[in-house]
C-alpha cells in the first residue's frame, strides 16, 4: 500500500470525526442517547476511575468539563444552518461562568 492510498483511507476513517459532524451529532442526539452509548460509558468509567485511583483533582476537572460541555452544547446552540441568537447564547455564556466557577474553585481556593 502506497502513502497516497494509506493517506485516502486514513481520511475516510476519520471523515466522521470532523467537528462538524460532531457538534452535528451532539445536537441530534439526546442525552440518554449519547452517555448510553457503550463508547462514551467506558471512556468515563476509565477516566474516573482513572482520577479517583491516583485522586489527580485535574482528571476529575477534566471529566467535569467535557460532561459540562456536552450538555450545553446539547441545550443552547442551535441546529445547524440556524444563527446564533442572544437568547440562545445567554444560556451557554452562562454555563461557562458556572463551569469555570467551579474549577477554579475546585483547582484553586479548596484545599486539601
Amino acid at each position: 500500500m502506497d502513502k497516497e492510498q494509506l493517506a485516502n483511507k486514513a481520511t475516510e476513517v476519520l471523515q466522521p470525526f470532523e467537528t462538524g459532524n460532531l457538534m452535528n451529532t451532539l445536537q441530534n442526539l439526546s442525552l440518554s442517547q449519547i452517555f448510553s452509548h457503550p463508547a462514551v460509558l467506558i471512556t468515563i468509567l476509565i477516566v474516573f476511575f482513572f482520577g479517583v485511583v491516583r485522586k489527580s483533582k485535574t482528571v476529575l476537572l477534566i471529566l467535569f468539563s467535557l460532561i459540562a460541555l456536552i450538555i450545553m452544547a446539547r441545550y443552547t446552540l442551535p441546529p445547524p444552518g440556524e444563527e446564533i441568537t442572544f437568547k440562545s447564547l445567554l444560556p451557554f455564556v452562562g454555563g461557562g461562568l458556572v463551569m469555570g466557577a467551579v474549577i477554579i474553585y475546585v483547582s484553586l481556593i479548596k484545599s486539601d
